[in-house]
């Protein structure tokens, strides 16, 4: 019969190892993010931000590359200060373990951004999957 204290151990060690399982798993875990450059007043920045901004975390690309928001009259955060500066607003530039994926600049709407942003997350490691994935979960 298994001790109370090493039936314990086993179950806290078989949770770890799910647990890494599950975030080593193809796509599951992503070093990516998405990066708006913007800047206050930005008419197609707010646009984006009513169109796209409000959904953006619950959708799979949210997931895969979390966003994150950068006012260009600002010194660009160190981690950032390799990239090309944006000279316009929005841009957005797709960065994968520090180095930048891919960029689109300008808000082209929603029906031209989607497509364009999976194409260059796609170079990050997103798969179309997740994106099915997703909107069979959400029926």
């Amino acid at each position: 019969m298994m001790s109370m204290s090493k039936f314990k151990s086993k179950f806290v060690l078989f949770v770890l190892a799910l647990f890494m399982a599950i975030s080593s798993a193809d796509g599951a875990v992503s070093a990516a993010e998405l990066v708006l450059f913007e800047t206050e007043g930005c008419e197609w920045c707010e646009q984006w931000h009513e169109d796209i901004g409000v959904i953006y975390a619950k959708t799979a690309e949210g997931k895969f590359a979390p966003l994150r928001r950068v006012e260009i009259t600002h010194e660009p955060p160190a981690d950032l200060k390799h990239l090309r500066a944006a000279a316009f607003t929005p841009t957005f530039v797709v960065i994968d373990q520090g180095r930048e994926v891919g960029r689109i600049i300008g808000h082209p709407g929603d029906n031209f951004f989607w497509p364009l942003l999976t194409q260059i997350l796609k170079k990050a490691g997103f798969k179309e999957e997740q994106k099915e994935f997703q909107k069979n979960a959400l029926k």
